[in-house]
């Protein structure tokens, strides 16, 4: 199993705990999709935004759509996630 450095929420600041207390917000945790990036708090925080353009914003296909999308394709890609 390959191993990720990560920075836990205790030693967390500036963006990154901005972003660790959004995620707890909106998930009760943080996943680890979320702390695999946390050496990149800017990078993290793009791609919690694209994340909530292409899943919350105005489109043809419903939420429920979108979800299922990137369910079968983790899926398919052997993501556990």
């Amino acid at each position: 199993m390959p191993y990720i450095h990560t920075v836990p929420y205790d030693e967390s600041d500036g963006i990154l705990r901005e972003e660790y207390d959004a995620a707890l917000r909106r998930a009760g945790k943080v996943f680890h999709v979320v702390g695999v990036q946390s050496l990149h708090p800017r990078v993290l925080r793009a791609s919690t935004g694209l994340y909530q353009a292409l899943m919350l914003g105005p489109g043809a296909l419903p939420r429920w759509t979108r979800e299922l999308i990137a369910v079968v394709v983790s899926r398919t890609n052997g993501c556990r996630y």
